[in-house]
């Protein structure tokens, strides 16, 4: 079991690694029916390793300058405020109900997965500005690309944040795939920058949801969770190193296949159960 805990826990930071976002969505599943985990103690230890990569991953962008930590805060510390809820909001769903949900999640990752990588790359302004006589966007930059934190683009951002939050303290998934679209689109940041400080957000949201799992009594194996998180670390330099040398869509769609085949299992699992 220790062993395969390592390996699980470098394959979801291959996939990470390998695709830049998404690859938690694994960690519950292979928790469940690779470890006999607990479906809620799953969740406690996909938060904490899911943290804990991020944490590394956003400490190597932000030596790189590729993180808004303004922006990240504010969106952190909605998602904190968020995560205690979706904990509690679990704790009401039967464990069938809980895994069919997060399978329904998993598609629509894919989903996602599969568009963003069948989509030609366009570069994506940093600093979206309202044209004369035009609504602009909720948020905006000034000229040197700093963004104008409004009451409308605050509220914006910490409505996204909470729900950010709730899904990662149901599910114990970072969000990633939720955040970096989300401050591209609604704050004007690029790309870049963007995963950077989705790293940081999700690093600070996992924090605020293994707190909460474990204020709500539910156990979480120190060991389990450590061989997890070391591997998630080791696999996520494999993943980047080997990303580097190979099509990112074609893994991106790989990688797809492997979520829905996974998805699908969940599904089979428990409906027939």
């Amino acid at each position: 079991m220790l062993w395969l805990s390592l390996i699980f826990g470098a394959v979801v930071g291959l996939s990470l690694g390998l695709t830049g976002g998404g690859g938690a969505i694994l960690a519950v599943p292979l928790l469940v029916y690779g470890l006999g985990v607990p479906t809620r103690e799953a969740v406690g230890i996909s938060l904490a390793a899911v943290g804990a990569t991020s944490l590394v991953g956003f400490l190597h962008r932000w030596k790189l300058g590729q993180v808004e930590i303004r922006t990240g805060l504010l969106f952190a510390l909605a998602g904190m405020f968020g995560a205690p809820v979706g904990t509690w909001i679990a704790g009401f769903l039967p464990e069938t109900v809980l895994l069919l949900s997060f399978a329904g999640l998993m598609v629509f990752v894919a989903v996602r997965l599969w568009q963003q990588a069948s989509q030609p790359k366009i570069a994506v302004s940093a600093c979206p500005t309202p044209l004369d006589g035009q609504d602009g966007p909720t948020c905006q930059r000034d000229a040197s690309g700093t963004l104008i934190l409004n009451s409308r683009c605050a509220i914006l951002l910490l409505v996204v944040g909470v729900l950010t939050g709730v899904m990662s303290g149901v599910f114990g998934v970072g969000g990633g795939f939720v955040i970096v679209p989300a401050l591209v689109l609604f704050s004007g940041m690029s790309i870049h920058r963007a995963v950077g400080t989705s790293l940081m957000v999700i690093a600070l949201v996992s924090v605020s949801g293994v707190a909460s799992q474990l204020w709500a009594g539910r156990a979480i194996s120190p060991v389990v969770t450590a061989l997890f998180v070391v591997g998630g670390i080791v696999g996520l330099f494999a993943g980047q190193q080997i990303g580097r040398r190979l099509s990112g869509p074609v893994l991106q769609k790989v990688f797809v296949v492997a979520i829905l085949a996974v998805a699908s299992f969940v599904i089979i699992r428990n409906l027939s159960a």
